[in-house]
């Protein structure tokens, strides 16, 4: 499998957990010096994932894609999400490269999470969609109408409140958005992975939701909110 988005913390979580599990992963980077992880059974390719040249080298000969692209919030156009999957759909297409998983957003379920807080729900949720993160989840609502119209077996692991921790945990999966407010990173990466080599959603918008050892509100906003990134 391929691995594009393999050096942010989400991806990198995937592409960690893929040759630990027996599985061989190339993982696509624009970054090559900083990307720390190495094994026997990973490869790391220096590309854009604008690059169509570059994407379809890194998509052919394998069997399933994860794009787990990502930017931080902020006010300026976005379109790395669309213009990425559109670059990697083409280059799938052409390999004959059919599983693709990729991940978005929970606010694009376009419902509160239930069992949330007033405050959560009707003010630090829609401030944060409607100002600082307007543009990305623009984006990646686009990136989605891409994959969701095109034919190949695709998954969107929507995430929220990420934050990390060293191992998975217990969590919850499901095709509508769940309650709870934060989800560690190494939950959906382990998601990520699993679904690429399997067919448990195919064609699905699924949410993960962390269940143990969930940190408070004001820490999720401090680190993802204002420095962090998928």
């Amino acid at each position: 499998m391929v691995a594009s988005g393999a050096n942010g913390p989400t991806g990198r979580q995937a592409t960690a957990r893929a040759p630990a599990e027996g599985h061989t992963v190339t993982a696509v980077t624009r970054h090559l010096e900083d990307f720390p992880l190495g094994d026997a059974r990973l490869r790391v390719a220096g590309a854009d994932v604008l690059d169509p040249v570059a994407g379809e080298r890194a998509v052919a000969g394998q069997d399933a894609v994860i794009s787990a692209l990502g930017v931080p919030y902020g006010r300026k156009p976005v379109s790395v999400y669309s213009e990425g999957v559109t670059r990697i759909t083409q280059a799938m297409t052409e390999h004959g490269v059919r599983r693709l998983v990729c991940v978005s957003s929970t606010v694009l379920f376009g419902v509160a999470a239930p069992g949330r807080t007033f405050f959560f729900r009707k003010v630090l949720e829609p401030a944060i969609a409607g100002t600082v993160g307007r543009t990305g989840y623009e984006d990646m609502r686009h990136m989605e109408e891409i994959v969701r119209d095109g034919d190949l077996r695709w998954t969107v692991v929507r995430l929220a409140g990420l934050f990390d921790t060293d191992a998975a945990s217990p969590c919850r999966f499901a095709v509508s958005r769940l309650p709870g407010r934060f989800t560690s990173r190494a939950d959906p990466g382990s998601a990520l992975l699993r679904e690429a080599v399997g067919d448990l959603h195919v064609r699905a918008f699924v949410d993960v939701r962390t269940s143990q050892g969930v940190p408070s509100l004001l820490d999720v906003i401090r680190k993802e909110a204002f420095g962090g990134g998928k």
